[in-house]
């Protein structure tokens, strides 16, 4: 399949993933109002991760996952749904082969690091004058 063909296959995936995360998000905020702890992100999250464990378990079991289908549900549904799910999944790829130091500075750093990277986007613009 060409390069073109496998673009459109992550485009459709995310856009539909995309759909799926606003209404499940709206769905538990809805029903989780008055609480600090943020469930719509947590709920996404947490079932991003299982469905891209239930989906890697099927691909390397099953034979009729081509690599267009991994890239329509992992890359693009998934991604498109939440990309925590990558992080979890490469995070546990690390532990099943044994790199367990690698894969807890990667958790770790991941987290330290992303919520930093925040932190210094959302100063850099605080800086800049008003207008």
């Amino acid at each position: 399949m060409s390069s073109g063909a496998n673009i459109l296959l992550v485009g459709a995936g995310g856009f539909i993933g995309s759909i799926v995360r606003y209404l499940l998000s709206g769905w538990v905020l809805h029903h989780t109002l008055g609480g600090k702890f943020p469930w719509s992100t947590f709920v996404v999250n947490v079932l991003g991760c299982l469905l891209i464990g239930v989906l890697s378990g099927m691909i390397e079991r099953l034979e009729w996952f081509t690599p267009q289908m991994r890239l329509l549900l992992l890359t693009g549904l998934l991604g498109g749904f939440t990309t925590f799910s990558a992080f979890g999944l490469e995070t546990v790829f690390l532990l099943r082969r044994g790199e367990v130091l690698i894969a807890v500075a990667y958790a770790l750093s991941s987290v330290a690091v992303c919520v930093t990277a925040v932190w210094v986007g959302l100063r850099m613009i605080e800086l800049l004058p008003r207008g």
